[in-house]
């Protein structure tokens, strides 16, 4: 089997990967960042089930790309999704990428209230969003969006931008729903697939426009 290895220098290995993205997708296309996103999950995942499942309201992409040129910050629903965004680059910007969900008083307020972590967390960012422009990456919680949805809807929250990519079988897919009815930009994968890596990527690949 050794012999059927190939030998690709590691500079090389993501632009051989998508270039064989790019050919299997057998010519589809999709407009720029749109098609970088989608190429990138497919990348991270090698599940060619991104190109159908991706969802983006009316020029999501590029106002999440212009919200990324212009300082703003990411919050996330677990420390995976935190650990996976190019911080360096979104620093650069004067960005920064917060996960609440290790903070003490996180744990025992969600203790106190019956509620999760995650929804938790987003009422901590929506604090964060009525001084800065925050990009919400949620890629486990499907609690995480329905506090999201009751806090934009209650007049609370108006974030610059949701990638609502939480991974599972619970509530998963109507919680994506929800937040394709908010009225907000939204980038949605359809369906039970997402995950933290999935929500880390999508923030990458916009970065990677700038």
């Amino acid at each position: 089997m050794l012999d059927k290895i190939q030998i690709v220098k590691p500079a090389e290995i993501e632009k051989r990967s998508m270039e064989i993205i790019t050919s299997e997708l057998n010519g589809r296309t999709w407009p720029e960042p749109e098609f970088s996103i989608v190429k990138r999950c497919i990348h991270t995942s090698a599940d060619f089930d991104y190109a159908d499942n991706l969802c983006f309201s009316e020029n999501a992409a590029n106002i999440g790309v212009e919200a990324l040129k212009n300082g703003a910050h990411i919050v996330t629903d677990t420390r995976m999704a935190w650990s996976g965004i190019n911080k360096k680059k979104l620093a650069s910007f004067g960005g920064e990428a917060h996960c609440f969900m290790s903070d003490d008083d996180v744990a025992k307020e969600a203790k106190e209230r019956g509620c999760t972590r995650a929804a938790i967390c987003m009422e901590r960012g929506a604090v964060l969003a009525e001084e800065k422009n925050v990009i919400f990456a949620i890629g486990n919680a499907p609690t995480a969006l329905i506090r999201l949805y009751e806090l934009i809807k209650e007049g609370k929250l108006k974030p610059a931008l949701i990638i609502g990519a939480p991974v599972g079988f619970v509530n998963v897919v109507e919680s994506k729903e929800l937040i394709m009815e908010a009225g907000v930009p939204f980038i949605v994968p359809k369906g039970r697939k997402g995950g933290s890596n999935i929500a880390a990527t999508i923030c990458n690949a916009m970065l990677y426009q700038l």
